[in-house]
Parts: structure tokens; C-alpha cells; sequence
């Protein structure tokens, strides 16, 4: 397998994929692993997983180099996400005792009650390249956390990412046959859905999921999928100050370029405040930089798979085929490594697949509403139920349409972001079962209920 760095073309590595006896080896080692790993106690196992916390922060500027490299990912930005998963290491191990130990129900005289958490066994855990270490530590942490052994398949996008995390884990104290690494591309995943594991958690495209599920669905395990979004954003008449509204969602629809699966995907506005919201966010995208993403400043680098560009130059084709109107960008750049110009469509329509199916791109429709009603109708219009947003200086206004949607996360006033300690899950096409919060903790056992009588 090549890694290809997307800024260059160039070849930066040459792997050797996993095969079936590689790959056949590694599971029976997982499952005496297990085993062992399990009865560490609690206390153990967090101390472990705090190490690799700390030695993720060591290592930062050196992990965040390989994460650009292969992704293309602004190197502020890598830098960022590695943060960003080291605040979620300090979440979930400071609260593991808290949903992992033993609940006492019930006593009653000489009855007691109690419900025990117990690891699945060994877990996949198929992972994105877009945020590996993010969406990665949503999975593995937990899952080790809860004593189970992980079989990591990284994105052959981020499989560098995926040894490195592979090395500190075990540097970290993680026994060599608690976590292993399959690597390759999707036949190796493929190829693990074959297996006899106790648990599937991947991270990807609603196409790959829906794969996914269908096959383990007949030997009845856990599988959770974490998958796209088309998330939706809107913007009320009642903003004081709709320029800085502008910038915020900018971001949020443009960071890593917009291949982030809560990025804001389709932006409705009130008719009152329209123009003045469509400048200011046009100013502020033609403020950023686009260029190597080593380069300090850089906000726009290439996007990290060149086949990729035909989709989005398909959804731009089509929108000005029915009407749309292309205000900026609408190409790839003409140079080295897989660039594409930010690109905002106006006279937008759900006729058109750019405000229906997952762009996952630099590009974004904008479209004029003309209150309430009208907005929640369109924002509702969709198969995704991932993330949704409202702009409002009335709280009470805002959350009554985000009730009104059928969407994992609500938005008041904020967009595209996770926190640790609130469930991540998508509806719909958007995945199944949650990361993240005590739920997410508690996705990784099953649990037991116990009926002890003192006689």
C-alpha cells in the first residue's frame, strides 16, 4: 500500500498490507489477550491509558507532522485535534470508575441488587481518516478502559497516524496483545467483518456502514456506526451582530476542509438579514489562506483524497445546471496535490444534490428563507440526522425548532463541535448508538444483573 501525501502527490511510504493468515494470527492473540487485560483491575488500566494522554502531548509536534503529511491537514489544525483528543482521554478516564464500577440498585433486608459492567471481548474498532486520533480515542480508550482488547483498523489514509497510536499505546503500558493494528485498505476491513469478534464500531460513509451492518446483523454482536451528516444551519433575523455569526459559521462549515462529518453543510437565512450575512461570510472565507499546509497561517489545505474532487465538482455542476449561482471557487487548483477552491453556491435548491447528499468538502449552498416555518420544512428535508444549528438571540425561539428535528446533536448559537461529556450519535443515515458521555463508556460492555439473598 502507497501513502501519498496530498499536497505533493508524492509517495511518502510503502506498507505492507495485512493478510489472511496475518490478520487470523493477530485475532487469537487478541482473544488470550482479553483475557489477561481483563483482570487488571480499573485503577490499572486508566493509569495505562493516562500515560498515553501524556505521551501524546510529548510527542505533539512530531505526531501532527505525520497527521499533514498523509491527510493534508493545516498543521495548526493537526496540532489542534491532537489536543482535542487529549482533553477526551482526561474525560473518559476521570469519569471510567464512575459508569464502569459495580451499581447497587436495590437492598432490601436480605436482598441485594446490583447491575455489573462487563467487557464485550474483543472489539473492531474502523476508524476515519478525517480525525483519526479524534474518532479513534471515542473508541479505543473506552473500549480498553472496559477491558476489552481492540483490533484497530486505521483509514488507509491515515495509516502512519494509525502505527503511531499503535507504538505510544504500547509505549504507554497497553500489553502487545490487548491493541493490534490491520492495516491495509477496505478488503482488510472487509476481511475483519468475517470474523468472530464481539463488537463493530466503525467511523465512515453511510454506504460503508450500511455495508457493515448487514453483514454482522446475522451473528447478532454490537455494531455502532458514527457515520456523514448533512448537517443544516439557521440564521434568524433576530442576530445584533450577523458579521460575527458570519465568521463563526464560515468556520464551521470550512475547518479541515469541511471534511468533518458536523460540518455545516447547507446555511438557510432569513430574508431580513440575507445580504448582509452573504457578505460577511464570503469576506471572511476570501480571508483565509490556502496553500501547504506546513506553512504557518495556512487555513485552507488540499483535501486528503484526489478522487474526491470529481464529487464535488459533480455537485457544483449540477446546481448551476438548475440555477445556482456560483459567488466563489467551483474548481480544483491548478497546481501539485489535490486543492479545491473554497466554493459558495446562492439560488440554491433541494432539487439540486449539493443541499441533499454529503458534499464533505470545501464547498457550501446558501439559501434565502423566509421565516421560521419555511426554514424548519427544508431543514428537516433530509435522510442525515447528524447535527443541527440555530442563530438566534432568543434561546426559547432556537430550541423549539431544534425539537422539532430529528438530529443527534441540537445547536444553539454554536456549530461543528463535540464535547466528551454529551453523547455523539447519529439518526437515520447518520449511524447508530453513541460515542462519547457516560453512554458511550458504556457501549463497550454488557451488562449484568445481579440478584444476591443473604442467607
Amino acid at each position: 500500500m502507497k501513502v501519498i501525501n496530498p499536497a505533493t502527490e508524492e509517495i511518502i511510504a510503502t506498507i505492507v498490507d495485512d493478510h489472511v493468515d496475518s490478520l487470523e494470527e493477530k485475532y487469537q492473540q487478541l482473544k488470550s489477550g482479553q483475557v489477561l487485560w481483563a483482570k487488571k483491575t480499573l485503577e490499572e488500566r486508566t493509569k495505562i491509558l493516562i500515560r498515553f494522554k501524556e505521551l501524546l502531548k510529548e510527542n505533539i509536534s512530531f505526531l501532527a507532522d505525520i497527521l499533514t503529511t498523509e491527510t493534508g491537514k493545516p498543521l495548526q489544525q493537526a496540532k489542534n485535534e491532537i489536543n482535542g483528543a487529549i482533553a477526551r482521554i482526561t474525560w473518559l478516564t476521570t469519569n471510567a470508575e464512575k459508569y464502569l464500577s459495580d451499581e447497587v440498585m436495590r437492598v432490601e433486608g436480605s436482598l441485594k441488587e446490583i447491575i455489573s459492567y462487563e467487557p464485550l471481548g474483543v472489539v473492531a474498532n474502523i476508524s476515519a481518516w478525517n480525525y483519526p486520533y479524534l474518532v479513534g480515542v471515542n473508541v479505543f480508550v473506552p473500549a480498553l478502559l472496559a477491558g476489552n482488547a481492540v483490533f484497530y483498523k486505521p483509514s488507509e489514509f491515515a495509516t502512519n497516524t494509525g502505527m503511531q497510536i499503535n507504538r505510544l499505546l504500547k509505549e504507554a503500558g497497553v500489553p502487545e496483545n490487548t491493541f493490534k493494528i490491520a492495516v491495509g485498505s477496505g478488503e482488510v476491513g472487509k476481511y475483519l467483518l468475517s470474523m468472530d469478534l464481539n463488537g463493530y464500531f466503525f467511523t465512515g460513509s453511510y454506504v460503508t456502514g450500511k455495508y457493515i451492518y448487514q453483514q454482522v446483523a446475522p451473528r447478532m454482536v454490537p455494531c455502532q456506526l458514527e457515520l456523514g451528516g448533512k448537517d443544516a444551519l439557521y440564521i434568524t433575523e433576530d442576530i445584533a451582530n450577523i458579521k460575527a455569526v458570519a465568521e463563526a459559521t464560515a468556520d464551521g462549515a470550512f475547518y479541515n476542509n469541511g471534511q468533518s462529518c458536523c460540518a455545516v453543510e447547507r446555511i438557510y437565512v432569513h430574508e431580513q438579514v440575507y445580504d448582509a450575512y452573504l457578505e460577511a461570510f464570503v469576506n471572511q472565507v476570501k480571508t483565509w489562506k490556502i496553500g501547504n499546509p506546513t506553512e504557518e497561517g495556512t487555513y485552507f489545505g488540499p483535501i486528503t483524497r484526489g478522487s474526491h474532487i470529481r464529487v464535488l465538482q459533480e455537485q457544483i455542476q449540477d446546481a448551476l445546471e438548475k440555477g445556482a449561482t456560483l459567488l466563489l471557487g467551483g474548481k480544483a487548483m491548478e497546481r501539485p496535490g489535490f486543492y479545491f477552491e473554497p466554493t459558495i453556491l446562492t439560488e440554491v435548491t433541494h432539487e439540486m444534490t449539493l443541499m441533499r447528499e454529503e458534499s464533505f468538502g470545501p464547498i457550501i449552498g446558501i439559501m434565502r428563507v423566509k421565516n421560521d416555518q419555511e426554514a424548519l420544512k427544508l431543514m428537516q428535508d433530509t435522510a442525515y440526522g447528524l447535527t443541527a444549528g440555530v442563530y438566534s438571540d432568543k434561546q426559547e425561539r432556537a430550541v423549539a425548532i431544534l425539537k422539532e428535528l430529528n438530529v443527534g446533536s441540537g445547536y444553539w448559537n454554536c456549530c461543528d463541535r463535540v464535547s466528551a461529556a454529551l453523547p455523539w450519535s447519529g439518526r437515520q443515515h447518520s449511524g447508530v448508538g453513541a460515542t462519547l458521555s457516560h453512554q458511550g463508556i458504556r457501549a463497550f460492555t454488557k451488562p449484568k444483573g445481579w440478584h444476591l439473598v443473604e442467607r
